[in-house]
């Protein structure tokens, strides 16, 4: 099938929640993924950060087979063997003593506000119900985490939204210090706001966040579905930045292109979801979980958050030298390999170009381009990806 006969199969047959679109992937290697039609692009968008080892790794393909070949999926009913083996590389290399795993982000951010409601009700106060989000955030598309995302546009046509939050904004202490009232319960934050623009926290930031819940009773979560494993240029997004919170969401990296979540917290934590209060059919099936210890021991193994950190660098810098020659550029945010360019106008058609010319990337709504390339990306890839932003920034200039 040619990307055109995808196109018209898909828009008559799928539902159209993701909008308009011209490529139809069939295949990928590497960093790079084909169409259709064959045309190869770099991916530095690597599925919105899913694809950590770039796509179709070796030990990834390898671990499917034999676990196609084992067992695909069994119940929560009984205990897993790959399941606690990724747990266990979780926890040796985190504060966490228990994990739970689920399906995506927006499952692992909704058993992260569970656990935060339900440690107030039972070790606090049953009146502490809500919880404290941020402008510009997102934390997923369900009732509960669409709501506790805090941009208008993702509520349109939900309303009435879900009670029990309260909004802050990014960066800013003293907007948090004034909706902490006796009803709060705790905290949910991105270390890094992904969707939101990647922001990132200003100095003193989350430490004040650490701060203000231990002052309060309250719990700190944070949301490193974008920012955990590697991603950063550390193991975990929170250590990058030397804060400790009391959970973690994490998915996208976790799985390296398998759908799974999952979220963790401290052993004098992990109690408060008892049997019966919580679960997930397909949550941590021998299938996907096989594939985050292969996922969780390549990263560890080859030193990939030291490579995110040292090609996050290197790219960070060749991207600020394009802001020395065109002036529509504002800046780089991120860290590691979450990274945006922001420009000062809307760079759509540069956007557009950059994609035909065949490199991978996605405008978000504050003008900026996000790139989440594979952990494992080598600077001549950079080298690529700058060269063809650079060639459509100057066929636009001006």
């Amino acid at each position: 099938m040619s990307n055109a006969s995808i196109k018209e199969q898909a828009t008559r047959y799928i539902m159209n929640t993701y909008g308009e679109r011209d490529l139809a992937l069939v295949r990928g290697e590497g960093c790079y993924v084909y169409d259709a039609d064959g045309k190869r692009y770099l991916d530095f968008l690597g599925g919105l950060g899913v694809n950590c080892l770039g796509h179709c790794h070796p030990r990834i393909v390898e671990t499917l087979k034999r676990q196609a070949e084992t067992l695909l999926h069994v119940s929560n009913l009984y205990y897993i063997e790959p399941q606690a083996k990724a747990a266990l590389l979780l926890v040796e290399n985190s504060f966490a003593d228990k994990v739970f795993f689920c399906n995506s982000g927006a499952e692992a951010n909704e058993g992260v506000l569970k656990l935060i409601r339900k440690h107030a009700k039972d070790n606090v106060d049953p009146n502490r119900t809500e919880i404290i989000v941020f402008k510009d955030s997102f934390h997923g598309r369900t009732l509960a985490t669409v709501t506790a995302t805090r941009q208008p546009r993702y509520h349109e046509g939900f309303a009435p939204m879900m009670p029990g939050f309260r909004e802050a904004v990014f960066n800013d202490l003293d907007s948090v210090r004034a909706v902490i009232d006796d009803k709060t319960a705790g905290i949910l934050v991105e270390p890094i706001q992904g969707e939101g623009g990647i922001n990132n926290p200003e100095p003193g930031f989350l430490e004040g966040l650490r701060e203000l819940a231990d002052e309060n009773q309250l719990l700190l979560a944070f949301d490193e579905v974008h920012t955990g494993c590697g991603r950063t240029g550390s193991f975990m997004g929170y250590q990058t930045f030397g804060v400790e919170p009391d959970a973690v969401a994490l998915a996208k990296s976790l799985g390296g292109g398998v759908p799974i979540g999952a979220f963790m917290t401290r052993a004098s934590l992990a109690d408060v979801l008892c049997p019966g209060t919580h679960a997930a059919t397909f949550g941590g099936n021998p299938l996907v979980t096989a594939v985050c210890e292969t996922v969780l021991t390549t990263i560890l193994e080859e030193d990939l958050p030291g490579n995110a950190r040292r090609m996050g660098e290197y790219f960070s810098e060749s991207l600020l030298k394009l802001g020395e020659t065109y002036d529509n550029v504002m800046g780089v945010r991120g860290k590691g390999l979450i990274l945006g360019i922001q420009f000062k106008e809307d760079p759509g058609p540069v956007t557009q170009d950059v994609i035909d010319s065949g490199l991978l990337t996605y405008k978000m709504a504050n003008n900026t381009l996000r790139f989440h390339p594979p952990l494992n990306v080598e600077s001549s890839h950079i080298d690529e990806a700058v060269a063809i932003l650079e060639a459509s920034l100057a066929k636009h200039a001006g």
